[in-house]
């Protein structure tokens, strides 16, 4: 992007332009252009198969450049692209070191959580891996398909959008350059969990009516801090070492990384080494040929230690016994409970008794041929994919190891899973220009295969701890377990054909023709083929002859896209129905059986969606101020749904069908600019994205509008939760307790839940409060967005990266029934939190000791939602750059050397203020809890690893 001074200009001019500023930036002159309006924006975009200037896209396409991801130093590129682009939703599903997260581009289409995932694609091939698997350093961009006139190409594989990963090369002629990337430093808390101090829950146990005793281990006036003794700094290291260049004839890049992440839970860690080599090579004038590999090891270790267990111990429990001895187990609670010892220093003695580790190794390989033919602007190019995955994981817990029994057996588990994927793509491609006519045309056959096999063998009563896991044959037989369960394979089949032509005439108007037929192995026998077409067309306003007097619009184009996409999103051999394996005992033999768990479908087919989108691309000043506004609808059916059957049928999984309907809709807007720019002294940019989508289903299956079993409802979104509505606490002489809650032991001080019934006469409540008045709770968020800005002056450089939320429902489960945390009876520690007493009867939760459900006071799970607004900075970093003419005696052509502090400040969060805890989620729906009270699909903030905040200093070197 050309940067200049602003100079005087027509005030109309200057007018306009101002008003498009966003708040904050500052007063500058215009310039008159007087560059040529074709020539200005010179950026291109990989749009798949293919790359086109980014003036004549027409469909939703967003880039982010890899030095803007290398701002983030992390070790996971997912993490750098967060609040980056809008539309495109990144969370935690678990904050242990190397987890993967999720991504959601402009919502779910799907009910299965997984079939949501978009399609990451690498170097031009399908990627079989996760974009964890990548370095960041690797990286020149990352383009992120979002519509279907965008997506089309990619047919089923693209239906939830695409993000296309472009990998460094080098350059034609380049002479040889070496890099160095590398960052080190500390993982601290964020914040702890807010748990209460010794003195707190003698206080609780008091106002709860002293129904809870210290245990043998407890004792008043103790106060131990369980978490110190639990967590503590973690270090996180990356290098990244590359040597690029070229000769007239073509060009290479091979690159070598390891990164190591410490975590700050104990035996946690998460490894990784990397190489990759790129190669382009012309060979005479027609025939051109290359190949890139990105193959790494990865080691992830200690996944199985959690927080959970030492949040619940009792802090007037001591963690020694009376002679100074590390304690092995905690009696508390009147002796009810009992618990293995964990902290870091139990943990880190355990040696040998004590193991769970994940070793992979990924190999992912692209090799190209291309030759133009004699027509002028054709030309014919292979791709071939070669993707190989194979991890080997094991588990071993020895004698008393995690239990309150000595004695308790040990056990052991081996597991390995391979994965073989392989792509073969034939392309003919012409393109041509002819006066003011462009046209770009491409046609596809393509076929893949993805070949999974994976087992897994248990055992118990290990011989030595020196086995571990790595022969379980030296178990007794008896103990020795292979589940047919734990035995996976499946293969599954991809054929495709694509056809694809983009016309521009003038630079001004543009045309986007996209038809694509997918075969899926994995549907029924006559519903495999789809075939769906897509259109996008395009008005570049600026360049018409009417604009000429407006020369600070360098771009205003309208654009507007249809298509339709499928989703193939069934596992493999669903249409054939599933049996359950069931190994038992006969007489004195073991055998095996099986019955049925799903019906057979010999009509499941598609998901089809078809997506509407419109937007508006400017850039004024230059394009010192450019932006986007979207507005997209996306309507999906033949949504698949488990359909369940009667149960004299004796099919518990029912039937698997295409029977919903889910509609996504929504707006985006991004603004960008560079607000001052002097290259000798101050400069300053900005740049802030905003989107809100509505995620709404509008039928299920059999007509039903609701499935309360999987909490999927029509006219919510698929998050939605089904559950009471928190109005506050009963107080003293309301006429109304006894009749709304008239079991024994109801309360003043007990949780008030909104009552949906009838009134009599007089004024009374019908009926009292039971399962009728339960509520729908959307989840998800009014609007949501991302930004960023970078203050310059000389070598300096100042840089943040931000995010922020407005709405939508954030679920603690540590505040709820699910964590076991709250349960306000002063059995086992509770988190800190404002409670009801006759002298405090305004406070948000109930007084302890009061009416039960289950272990947990009634209507607790209420008091687990909060608003899940937020305001928050991702990072904060100062980086200074040597002078170029200081570096020039060396030989360097670059030095900079930069200090990041990741997760520094939550500027606002009513979650965040109550707690003090970062407001982002952690865990998926169904981990990290007592009780299981969520779905996999939904995120929470659990007992998984708690939020860092990280400070890291890192350099980046080239010569």
């Amino acid at each position: 992007m050309n940067r200049f001074y602003f100079a005087k200009t027509n005030k109309a001019a200057l007018f306009f332009a101002m008003a498009l500023l966003p708040a904050g930036m500052a007063y500058a002159q215009v310039k008159k252009d007087t560059v040529p309006k074709e020539k200005k924006i010179e950026e291109v975009v990989v749009i798949g198969y293919g790359t086109q200037r980014k003036e004549a896209v027409t469909g939703s396409v967003v880039t982010v450049k890899g030095e803007t991801l290398r701002e983030v130093p992390t070790a996971n590129i997912t993490q750098a692209l967060q609040s980056r682009s809008a539309g495109v939703e990144i969370n935690q599903t678990s904050s242990k070191p190397g987890a993967t997260m999720k991504i959601r581009i402009r919502g779910q289409r799907s009910l299965s959580d997984g079939a949501n995932d978009p399609l990451v694609v690498l170097d031009g091939i399908p990627f079989a891996g996760s974009l964890g698997d990548i370095s960041s350093s690797d990286i020149k961009s990352v383009d992120i398909l979002k519509d279907a006139s965008a997506t089309a190409i990619y047919g089923s594989r693209g239906a939830n959008g695409v993000i296309l990963v472009t990998t460094n090369r080098g350059s034609k002629g380049q002479k040889p350059r070496f890099t160095y990337n590398s960052f080190t430093g500390s993982q601290t808390l964020f914040s702890r969990y807010p748990m209460m101090n010794g003195a707190q829950l003698t206080k609780l146990r008091h106002d709860a009516g002293d129904l809870i005793k210290n245990g043998d281990s407890e004792k008043d006036g103790v106060d131990t801090d369980w978490q110190k003794l639990y967590y503590k700094p973690a270090m996180i290291t990356n290098h990244d070492v590359g040597v690029s260049g070229g000769t007239e004839g073509g060009n290479y890049n091979v690159g070598l990384s390891y990164l190591k992440q410490d975590a700050v839970v104990p035996l946690q860690s998460y490894e990784r080494f990397g190489i990759r080599v790129g190669l382009d090579q012309q060979v005479g004038k027609s025939f051109k040929f290359g190949f890139t590999t990105n193959s790494n090891y990865v080691k992830s270790e200690g996944n199985g230690v959690a927080s959970a267990p030492t949040l619940g111990y009792s802090p007037l429990a001591s963690p020694y016994d009376e002679f100074g001895n590390p304690r092995r187990t905690l009696t508390m609670s009147s002796n009810m409970d009992q618990a293995w010892v964990y902290t870091r220093q139990t943990l880190d003695a355990l040696g040998d008794k004590y193991v769970d580790e994940t070793m992979a190794f990924s190999s992912y390989n692209n090799v190209y041929g291309e030759v133009k033919l004699p027509v002028d602007g054709l030309k014919y190019r292979i791709n071939v994919g070669l993707d190989f995955r194979t991890s080997n994981s094991g588990n071993y817990t020895g004698v008393g190891v995690f239990s309150t029994n000595p004695a308790a057996i040990s056990s052991a588990g081996r597991g390995n899973s391979q994965t073989y994927h392989w792509t073969i793509e034939n392309l003919l491609t012409y393109d041509k220009t002819f006066g003011k006519h462009k046209i770009n045309a491409v046609a596809l056959y393509s076929s893949e295969q993805n070949t999974v096999t994976s087992s897994y063998i248990s055992a118990k009563n290990v011989p030595s701890d020196f086995f571990q896991y790595y022969n379980l044959g030296q178990s007794p037989q008896a103990d020795i377990t292979v589940n047919p369960n734990n035995q996976f394979y499946a293969r599954t089949g991809l054929i495709s054909y694509m056809g694809r032509a983009m016309y521009t005439y003038d630079n001004k108007y543009m045309i986007t023709a996209t038809l694509r037929a997918d075969g899926a192995s994995v549907l029924a026998e006559g519903h495999k083929w789809n075939t769906y077409p897509a259109i996008s067309v395009g008005w570049n306003v600026a360049n018409e002859n009417f604009m000429k007097n407006f020369q600070f619009v360098n771009l205003f184009k309208l654009r507007y896209g249809w298509g339709e996409t499928s989703n193939q999103a069934i596992s493999p051999y669903t249409t054939a129905g599933s049996l359950t394996v069931n190994p038992y005992n006969f007489g004195n033999a073991f055998s095996t059986g099986v019955s049925i768990n799903t019906a057979p479908n010999p009509q499941l087919g598609w998901e089809y969606s078809k997506t509407h989108n419109a937007g508006l691309d400017f850039g004024f000043l230059n394009n010192r101020i450019n932006g986007t506004v979207e507005y997209y609808r996306t309507h999906t059916y033949g949504i698949l749904q488990n359909k369940s059957l009667p149960p004299s049928g004796g099919i518990p999984g029912g039937v698997l069908q295409n029977v919903g309907d889910i509609e996504n809709k929504g707006w985006e807007a991004s603004l960008n600019g560079i607000i001052i720019d002097k290259p000798d002294g101050f400069s300053w940019d900005a740049g802030v994205n905003w989107y809100a989508n509505r995620n709404k289903i509008l039928s299920l299956a059999s007509g039903a509008d609701r499935d309360e079993n999987n909490l999927w409802f029509v006219g919510h979104n698929v998050n939605s939760l089904f559950d009471y509505q928190y109005v506050g606490l009963w107080q003293k002489g309301d006429p109304y307790l006894s009749i709304l809650e008239p079991q024994v032991g109801a309360a003043p001080g007990m949780i008030k839940v909104l009552y949906t019934g009838g009134y009599n006469a007089d004024g009374t409540p019908v009926r009292a409060i039971g399962p009728a008045d339960r509520q729908i709770i959307d989840t998800n968020p009014d609007w949501q967005g991302g930004f960023n800005m970078r203050f310059a002056y000389k070598g300096f450089e100042l840089s943040t990266v931000g995010a922020f939320q407005k709405g939508g429902v954030l679920i603690s489960s540590i505040y709820g029934s699910a964590g076991y945390l709250n349960r306000l009876t002063g059995r086992g520690n509770n988190v800190d939190v404002d409670y009801y007493t006759d002298d405090n009867t305004d406070a948000r939760f109930p007084k302890p000791g009061g009416l039960l459900s289950g272990d947990n006071p009634k209507y607790l799970s209420t008091l687990a939602l909060f608003d899940g607004s937020y305001v928050k900075l991702r990072t904060l970093t100062l980086g200074y750059n040597l002078s170029k003419d200081f570096l020039k005696d060396l030989n360097i052509n670059s030095l900079r050397i930069y200090f990041t502090v990741t997760n520094p400040l939550v500027i606002y969060s009513p979650y965040h203020k109550m707690s003090g805890m970062d407001p982002e989620p952690n865990s998926v729906g169904d981990q990290n809890q007592a009780v299981s009270s969520y779905r996999n699909r939904q995120l929470i903030i659990g007992t998984n690893n708690p939020a860092t905040r990280n400070f890291i200093l890192g350099l980046n070197l080239s010569f």
